[in-house]
This record gives structure tokens, sequence and C-alpha cells, in this order.
């Protein structure tokens, strides 16, 4: 009989504070260093885009690497949110996000590992847990993947590219061009 032990929540707290990421996905634990220049700069021009279009109007807000807790074994660190001012009342307890945000982007990190943690179990993660749009940036390729919630879960809606403009449905009148977005 193999036993396999499943991360939670609790043994996050026994982890040292030593500058990486730890989260946890279905019970599995992911680590990752301190991410890189270009990626926390394009986590941040999202996040102010974001935050420039919600704030006039009190429509929610964004925010970076905030702490996401679906459950015991699903306690995450996405690298950008947007929740609405609804969901964010119910959803917000110490300081920790309890519930699935309208939008959840991840901006990649080198490393095939990396990549599949946010393109395969963050996808399914998000998709089970209720998140109506994920985006995946890349600020290698400067390119960002949009999936959409439809009845069967997260579905891919788009990739764009340098000389298109980002949009979305569940963001009225947000715009951001992906040349203003990846500038250097």
């Amino acid at each position: 009989m193999v036993i396999t032990s499943r991360w939670t929540s609790a043994d996050l707290d026994l982890l040292p504070e030593d500058g990486r990421r730890y989260e946890i996905i279905d019970g599995e634990l992911f680590m990752s260093r301190q991410p890189h220049w270009h990626h926390q700069r394009t986590c941040s021009r999202l996040c102010a885009a974001l935050d420039a279009w919600s704030r006039p109007d009190h429509r929610g807000q964004a925010n970076i690497a905030p702490g996401l807790i679906f459950a015991e074994d699903d306690d995450v660190a996405p690298d950008v949110v947007w929740i609405s001012t609804a969901r964010l009342r119910h959803g917000l307890r110490d300081g920790k996000l309890y519930t699935a945000p309208e939008l959840v982007v991840e901006v990649l990190s080198p490393g095939s590992t990396n990549e599949r943690r946010d393109r395969e179990a963050k996808l399914k993660l998000y998709a089970r847990r209720g998140v109506d749009e994920y985006w995946i940036a890349d600020w290698r390729t400067r390119a960002v993947e949009l999936f959409r919630r439809t009845s069967t879960g997260l579905e891919r809606a788009a990739t764009l590219h340098e000389g298109d403009t980002l949009t979305s449905p569940l963001l009225p009148c947000f715009s951001l061009s992906l040349e203003e977005l990846f500038a250097d």
C-alpha cells in the first residue's frame, strides 16, 4: 500500500520564509524562485491598468500575488487578480481571498515546470473553482492567452500578440495594448 501525503495550508505555515513562493494545487506542493524583473514589470503594468479601469466606478480591485485559498489543499498566490467589489466583500478574510476572483492572471516564468504549472495545473484549478477569465501572459514572446468560462470550464478564447489590444467582455471598456504592456 502506497501512502501519499497531501500538502495543506497548515503545512505552508511551517515552511521557511526564504524568498521562495510556495503554492498548493490539489494537495501537491509547487515551489518557485523569486520572479524575473520583466515578469514583475508585466504584473505591475497589468495590475495598474486593471486598477485604473476599476477605480473610478468602484467596480472592484486588482492586486498582485494575493493569497487565494480555495481549500486546505488548494492554496495559491496568482500573479495578478481582479475581483469585483461584491465578491471581495464576501471573499476577503484575514487578508486572504477565499473565493474565486473574476479574473486571474499568471505571468509565465522560465522553465518547463513553471510553464506546465500555469498552463495545466492552474488552468484546471481555476476552471474547477469558478474563475471567469484566466490570462496567461508571456513577456518573452510578448503574447497573452485568454481563457474564458464556458459551460465546460475555461476554454481558450484568443491568443494576442504585439499589435493587438487586450479587451474583455468581463471588463467593459477596458483596453490595454500589448505594445504598452510589454514596452521596454
